[in-house]
């Protein structure tokens, strides 16, 4: 392999949807429109979660570091997106496309494991009701989204580093809507079955693992809820699991089909189509799927607003 600093190919060209080339004007303002509720929404229920002490629960402290989360999730790739619908030049630098690689993935695996500790949390509220206040305390919530934050901002570095380490001298055309491994691995102009294999074992032991213990875990919690003799406490039991769920089927349906596999990439709309969901769609439903659904989060919205006209009178 070549050093870094023999690299050929300095920047590379996003070439995003050819075939939707002639809507980018249109896409543009969807797309900004979808990155604002997200940046809006998610910021909305991460200020009244904090300033809320109705809130002030070990399952609304994990909501709202999900929150502010998908804040930076969305970030690392969209605003890029937005230009590149916009400009004739769609180029992106070498570090640079590194470095949206790293945030991109070190938030996704943040995400992950976070996913994972609100589904421990599941467990042990309903699993273990009575022993979940002396379980669950604020240090212990603190010290998991510290983990998930530290483990997920490390994950990436051992793929950087590699990837950095390649020669690109042939084409700099990313197919892709961002920068992202499998796209860029396939330009580089030698063996990459290194790279591929590296990725996938990161790759499978990060999100199978935590896809594991989050299905450990509502396996556990549908065994508890249905020995609930009353529909109604089933009921409620369960509703407080849903919004979770939903995310969790989202935001891992996706990215298991895209980075668990042992090749290069698979159909370039394929690859494209399931970057939308986990990259833009997910982040943006996460609000919804959180405040709609949640008449607590719902509830505080109320009285904050209702606080707000109070103070502008």
């Amino acid at each position: 392999m070549e050093p870094f600093n023999q690299t050929k190919v300095t920047e590379f060209f996003i070439t995003g949807f050819p075939q939707l080339q002639h809507f980018n004007k249109p896409l543009f303002f969807l797309l900004l429109f979808i990155y604002l509720f997200t940046i809006i929404g998610n910021l909305l229920i991460f200020i009244v979660i904090c300033t809320d002490f109705q809130l002030r629960t070990p399952m609304y402290f994990f909501i709202s570091v999900l929150s502010f989360l998908e804040v930076w999730y969305t970030s690392s790739t969209i605003p890029k997106m937005l230009s590149n619908l916009l400009s004739q030049r769609k180029s992106i630098s070498f570090p640079g496309c590194l470095m949206q690689i790293y945030f991109f993935h070190s938030l996704g695996a943040t995400e992950c494991y976070l996913l994972t500790a609100m589904a421990y949390d599941r467990y042990l509220a309903i699993c273990h009701p009575l022993r979940y206040p002396s379980i669950m305390t604020n240090q212990l919530c603190i010290k998991l989204a510290t983990s998930c934050w530290i483990c997920g901002l490390l994950g990436p570095m051992a793929e950087i580093i590699l990837v950095s380490k390649l020669p690109f001298c042939g084409p700099n055309e990313i197919k892709h809507i961002f920068c992202d491994f499998p796209p860029l691995l396939s330009l580089a102009c030698t063996d990459t079955s290194v790279n591929v294999l590296v990725d996938f074992i990161i790759n499978a032991c990060k999100i199978l693992a935590t896809f594991f213990l989050i299905l450990l875990s509502y396996w556990r919690i549908i065994g508890a809820i249905l020995r609930i003799r009353t529909a109604t406490g089933r009921r409620k039991a369960f509703s407080t699991c849903t919004a979770h769920l939903t995310v969790v089927v989202i935001f891992f349906g996706s990215i298991l089909f895209m980075y668990v596999r042992l090749t290069k990439s698979y159909s370039l709309d394929y690859d494209r189509a399931l970057a939308v969901i986990y990259s833009v769609v997910t982040p943006f439903l996460n609000p919804i799927i959180y405040s709609l659904r949640n008449n607590e989060i719902k509830a505080a919205l109320k009285r904050r607003f209702m606080f707000l006209t109070k103070e502008a009178e």
